[in-house]
């Protein structure tokens, strides 16, 4: 069954990400790793591979592997980068960064999701995701500053309380746009203000909020 699985992933990341630009050799190696079967419910396990988004209840999805692995790759991340995701969901963006960064320090406001992923990322022995039940768009204060952050939800703006908690040079990757559209931002944080650049079209679901599209 695991070479099955494992199988899948390399015709995943050979045929779906390689070919759109996912160019990153580190990331393409986390792609590989991780266990996205694990991250849907049994009735899901064998289109986990597939090239589109999964439900995972409570109105929320699990993302495209290739936007998942788009998404990774414009944060840019590094060994020692201390990166906050806002939106858990199901825990397998999260799951991808561990393997990638110092620490994942991750937020969602649906319990359930939260203790599932938690119990996941245990199991799975990633020792350094740390699990917050609360309102993301309020991100993490108590472990400020960010080197990273990524926001896994279509945010109606871009999301200006988080880049408080955004090191000076560090990147915030987030969808920013109407509740069935959104653009992929990438904002950089610099000593003259934030800079933005935008990576092209996607479809998320809503942030909710305080700092989103409200509770």
């Amino acid at each position: 069954m695991s070479l099955k699985y494992k199988r899948w992933r390399d015709l995943m990341v050979d045929n779906q990400l390689i070919p759109r630009g996912i160019v990153n050799d580190d990331v393409l190696s986390a792609m590989r790793e991780v266990p996205r079967h694990l991250f849907v419910s049994e009735a899901f396990k064998d289109q986990a591979y597939s090239d589109h988004p999964l439900p995972i209840g409570d109105q929320q999805t699990i993302s495209q592997p290739f936007m998942v692995a788009e998404m990774t790759q414009a944060l840019e991340p590094h060994p020692e980068d201390r990166v906050l995701e806002v939106g858990t969901g199901s825990g397998y963006q999260a799951a991808i960064l561990s393997r990638l960064v110092f620490k994942v320090y991750t937020v969602e406001r649906i319990y359930r999701l939260y203790r599932q992923s938690q119990q996941l990322f245990d199991k799975l022995r990633y020792f350094n995701i740390a699990s917050k039940y609360t309102d993301g768009t309020l991100g993490w204060k108590d472990e400020a500053p960010f080197d990273k952050i990524m926001i896994t939800a279509g945010s109606p703006n871009p999301p200006v309380k988080l880049f408080d908690q955004l090191e000076i040079g560090g990147l915030l990757v987030v969808p920013v746009g109407s509740e069935t559209s959104q653009e992929l931002m990438r904002y950089k944080k610099t000593e003259k203000g934030i800079e933005e650049e935008n990576l092209g079209g996607c479809r998320f679901v809503k942030l909710i909020g305080k700092h989103g599209w409200g509770g």
